[in-house]
């Protein structure tokens, strides 16, 4: 799984570098009425990723977008959005006679999200940070003959919240590749932005 992930994640700044080599962008990256969709994937899985007992079924995967509801607020720009991230687990146990049992998890977030935009320091560069408020849901479902007996239960389903700083940096006047640290469906999320 990881090799598939180093894979993925290669031919996707790949792609990008060959999208954007030769243009030059010169238009400011977030300005009042821009709207951005981001999607990628996440490294540091949040949820179930420090156990042995665990293993990724669906890697944390995202797709965020920016509206720039106001600039000039200070040295930068106002930005909501909204925010889905989903990824999947297995835990995996071995009973008495060597057979396995345990549960497999999905993780879903939805939610809100305001940012400030610094937007003049570096060209081509966005750098940003802000709060995330919504929903985690949780599933679970049990596979093999223990596990009903051992009656484990996932985490709970409940409010997702995060504080994240990210920068994206621009190839062109419309595409970007795009770093964010935070608390959401990963510690760190990698992917492409796409101005609108």
């Amino acid at each position: 799984m990881k090799k598939k992930i180093r894979l993925l994640l290669s031919g996707l700044i790949v792609a990008v570098l060959l999208l954007g080599s030769g243009i030059n962008a010169n238009a400011q990256v977030f300005d009042q009425g821009d709207k951005v969709l981001s999607f990628g994937i996440g490294l540091g899985a949040t949820y179930y990723a420090l156990s042995t007992h665990y293993k990724t079924t669906v890697p944390p995967i995202f797709i965020m977008g920016d509206y720039c509801l106001r600039e000039d607020l200070g040295p930068g720009n106002l930005g909501v959005g909204a925010y889905m991230g989903y990824s999947g687990y297995k835990s995996k146990w071995i009973d008495y006679y060597g057979e396995p049992y345990g549960y497999k998890y999905n993780t879903f977030i939805i939610g809100g999200r305001g940012s400030y935009h610094f937007v003049d320091l570096v060209d081509k560069l966005d750098l940003y940070g802000g709060v995330l408020l919504g929903v985690e849901i949780v599933t679970h479902k049990e596979y093999g003959d223990w596990a009903d007996y051992y009656d484990y239960s996932a985490h709970g389903s409940g409010v997702a919240y995060s504080l994240f700083a990210g920068a994206r940096y621009y190839f062109t006047d419309n595409l970007a590749v795009m770093a964010e640290l935070g608390y959401g469906i990963a510690w760190l999320s990698l992917g492409v932005s796409l101005k609108l």
